[in-house]
């Protein structure tokens, strides 16, 4: 049974308090510290990177629509699955316009929150499925071919197997490999699209990693972890939390 990371994010104190008795029935459901405001909630997010967030619409300081777009663009992954809950339907099609799995209307009984229940465990199995068919598909030929990185002065042709990790540094991405490290302009989503199909892990926001030279994974502090790597240094580099169970369900396949 995979574990669903879960965070609540609500002003109102009772209706806190009935979200968290609900979802600590779940078997399933793990619960992470609640948030009170909008901008508690992004904090928090930031700090544990839950699966799935439930929350409400108008919250002081930051509504609930607002700190979800943050919320995205912080996502270096992918985003939790958003829950709303309101007493107000007029605010429904603000949450489905940004995507969020379910709207609860309150009050909500527990037959309604089994069925948000049964669609947050459907779309997280959508989602596994979904990265087990492309890890399938990698092709057989990627450990041959050649990327050609532009360091502003020069054209670089670089092996894929050659780059132990990238990082970006004073506004230039430093890519670290075997002989050197060099410097590019590209960004580290650029590398990262133009080393899909390789085994290369983004193991935090400002981290894309080799996993051929990964030589241990160890826990560090609140839930996060850091890899050591197989190079002179025997670099270590973080692993955020959410980032933590995709890495180690990679290695367990």
């Amino acid at each position: 049974m995979k574990t669903i990371h879960a965070m609540i994010a609500e002003d109102e104190q009772l209706a806190r308090e009935d979200m968290i008795y609900l979802l600590n029935k779940e078997p399933d459901v793990t619960l992470c510290p609640s948030a009170e405001t909008g901008s508690q909630l992004v904090d928090l997010y930031v700090e544990h990177e839950p699966d799935v967030i439930f929350l409400d619409v108008e919250m002081p300081d930051k509504t609930g629509v607002e700190a979800v777009k943050q919320i995205i663009d912080l996502a270096y992954i992918r985003p939790p699955l958003f829950i709303f809950t309101t007493a107000y339907d007029e605010y429904a099609m603000d949450a489905f316009e940004i995507e969020a799995v379910d709207y609860l209307l309150k009050p909500y009984d527990d037959a309604r929150f089994q069925k948000t229940m049964r669609r947050i465990r459907k779309q997280m199995a959508q989602s596994r499925m979904k990265r087990d068919r492309q890890a399938d598909t990698q092709s057989e030929s990627a450990a041959e071919e050649k990327l050609l990185i532009d360091d502003g002065e020069r054209m670089v042709v670089l092996s894929p197997d050659s780059i132990y990790y990238a990082v970006p540094s004073n506004r230039m991405l430093e890519i670290h490999t075997h002989d050197e490290v060099i410097e590019s302009r590209m960004t580290l989503q650029e590398l990262e699209d133009k080393l899909h199909g390789f085994s290369f892990f983004r193991t935090h926001r400002s981290y894309l990693v080799n996993l051929n030279y990964v030589r241990e994974i160890t826990p560090w502090f609140n839930g996060a972890y850091n890899v050591t790597l197989k190079d002179k240094h025997n670099t270590t580099l973080p692993v955020s939390r959410s980032a933590r169970k995709i890495l180690l369900d990679t290695f367990k396949n």
